[in-house]
């Protein structure tokens, strides 16, 4: 068994952390070849470089952003045994950093997420938006512990990934009170024409919209594409348009942003996935927010992974 030599590991954490081999020799009062040294070490016996370099400069390489977060919490956690051994407080949040799909309505995020804030004390959340690509290449380099999405993780991407769905449900179609007024009658047909405000094509929902409204051969006038769904509802809330939404969160949408129920449509299903590196979900603040999906926010409408 190849054992990590924790002292190099330490040489090499101080000075990514202090940005140089000269401050970090400073803080650990040692000498400058001593330390270069041990770092090269490290570098050898893991077969991948640490650090670009570049006169005095020190900048990590992603194997090195990598390694430094797992020494970030290596000796954090040392400090908090030392501080356990001495009776003391931990003064170390447990961290939890989530990566969410910038297309997921932003109330059902919220809903979604919030039990993280009541898996204990000593939690720390992190919530990092973005493109689902992006994300998941940070949850690859261990720069998230989850990420929530719209779509599963997908195989061609290469990564070693487990895709664990938290929920579904149908969509409901909303729009100011004057305009809800003259589409209920007839939904889903009285869609044919109105103003329609969307999520922007890669969307999962969107495409389950166009699908939708190709089988039943209803044609909106798009007057609106939008990447950031809390924009969207805002202009859906001004009158600009009818848009759709989890009916999960129906209740949330109608107070938030003053707008009226046209229709729900079963049929359109938005579904949920929390992607982890883990097969089994075993972070309290993941737990939590498994457990509140299936039993509240989408109790009534089971999901399996």
């Amino acid at each position: 068994m190849d054992w990590l030599n924790y002292h190099h590991l330490l040489y090499f954490w101080a000075a990514a952390r202090e940005g140089s081999i000269t401050k970090a020799c400073r803080r650990l009062h040692l000498t400058q070849p001593t330390v270069s040294a041990q770092i090269r070490a490290l570098e050898k016996s893991l077969k991948a470089t640490l650090f670009d370099r570049s006169g005095r400069t020190l900048a990590l390489t992603d194997t090195g952003r990598m390694v430094y977060r797992y020494a970030d919490d290596i000796f954090a956690l040392g400090r908090e045994l030392q501080d356990a051994l001495r009776d003391r407080p931990r003064g170390q949040a447990l961290r939890f950093a989530v990566g969410v799909a910038d297309s997921l309505p932003k109330v059902l995020v919220h809903r979604l997420l919030a039990p993280a804030f009541e898996a204990g004390d000593d939690v720390r959340v992190t919530f990092i938006d973005g493109e689902p690509e992006r994300l998941l290449a940070q949850l690859a380099l261990h720069e998230l512990d989850l990420v929530v999405s719209d779509f599963p993780a997908s195989p061609r991407l290469g990564l070693k990934a487990f895709t664990h769905v938290l929920g579904e449900c149908g969509v409901t179609f909303f729009a100011a009170a004057a305009l809800a007024r003259g589409r209920r009658k007839g939904f889903p047909g009285s869609l044919t024409g109105a103003p329609m405000l969307l999520p922007i094509a890669t969307a999962a929902l969107r495409r389950s919209l166009d699908q939708w409204f190709d089988e039943h051969d209803i044609r909106p006038r798009v007057v609106g594409e939008f990447s950031d769904s809390a924009l969207l509802k805002a202009f859906g809330a001004a009158g600009d348009g009818v848009f759709a939404a989890p009916t999960a969160v129906e209740d949330d949408v109608v107070r938030m942003y003053g707008v009226r129920v046209v229709g729900r449509v079963a049929a359109i299903r938005e579904r949920l996935y929390a992607i982890s590196v883990e097969k089994r979900l075993v972070h309290p603040a993941v737990v939590a927010i498994s457990r509140a999906a299936r039993t509240k926010l989408f109790r009534g409408r089971p999901a399996t992974d």
